[in-house]
């Protein structure tokens, strides 16, 4: 067993956990620390895809209460249809857009150009919509969400796909803008998280499905349970965080990440492409 490869598998786990649900982009972290650790190979990018489903666990048993809730009510509650619905139409434009776009965005848009300049524009419009937009909520919960405005989130979650945007990040910001509260936008962040990322994950796993052996089953356990330990703690405590901060720190720290995007690629450290 080799050990040391194995403690790159946990490493790769914390900054999945991490930097998944924070709205910093786990896809430049993970770039990043892979180059730094030397896993660029086809099968640390299956390992990448494969350790979000621990990241994914994290949210089901942060949320289950309230994901059981909406499942055994299905048939009785017309509250946990809509809630249910409102999940769907929120993942529907990310499904639509990634079949039709997303290799292009791959192909196009993944260089460290792209990637920096995504960090910091986003670190802006969040500063601006702590600072100076201070959107009013009229969305307190989930449940109040209507059906547009789940697709109105659904279309805004669509800018993760951009590298370095973030995923979290567009929806938690996007769902403030349109007048979810914070806390409200980021549960529904989290909701979406998971249909979204099992989507994805699920199909790009498929089509790499050749660079799996049951040799690599150490190694992608480490990177799950790591994972799923990392986004379990984050989730809980981005929760508390959200009640009483704003996420101007956030923004600050996709200035600097941004800055070691643009020097890591200016010196050869990394190689910022797909």
């Amino acid at each position: 067993m080799d050990v040391i490869l194995l403690i790159k598998a946990a490493v790769m786990g914390i900054v999945e956990g991490l930097t998944e649900f924070l709205p910093i982009s786990s896809t430049g972290h993970l770039i990043l620390t892979g180059s730094l650790l030397g896993l660029t190979d086809a099968k640390s990018k299956v390992f990448d895809i494969a350790i979000q489903s621990g990241a994914i666990l994290a949210v089901f048993i942060v949320y289950w209460a309230r994901i059981r809730e909406a499942l055994t009510g299905l048939a009785s509650s017309d509250k946990q249809r809509r809630f249910v619905l409102n999940i769907f139409l929120g993942f529907l434009p990310a499904a639509i857009v990634g079949l039709t776009v997303y290799k292009a965005i791959k192909a196009h848009l993944f260089n460290a150009p792209v990637v920096a300049g995504a960090f910091i524009v986003g670190a802006f419009i969040i500063l601006w919509v702590e600072k100076v937009a201070k959107p009013r909520p009229r969305i307190q919960s989930v449940d109040d969400m209507t059906a547009l405005d789940a697709v109105k989130v659904g279309f805004v979650q669509c800018l993760g796909m951009i590298p370095g945007t973030s995923r979290s990040g567009a929806t938690i910001i996007g769902g403030m803008l349109l007048g979810l509260s914070r806390k409200a936008a980021t549960d529904f962040s989290f909701f979406l998280a998971i249909p979204t990322l099992i989507s994805a994950g699920g199909y790009s796993l498929w089509k790499e499905r050749h660079a799996l052996s049951m040799a690599d089953f150490p190694m992608f356990a480490v990177g799950f349970v790591v994972s799923f330990l990392a986004a379990w703690a984050c989730v809980r405590w981005l929760l508390r965080y959200v009640s009483s901060h704003t996420f101007v720190p956030f923004a600050w720290y996709r200035i600097a990440f941004g800055i070691v995007v643009l020097a890591t690629w200016a010196t050869g450290t990394v190689v910022w492409a797909d």
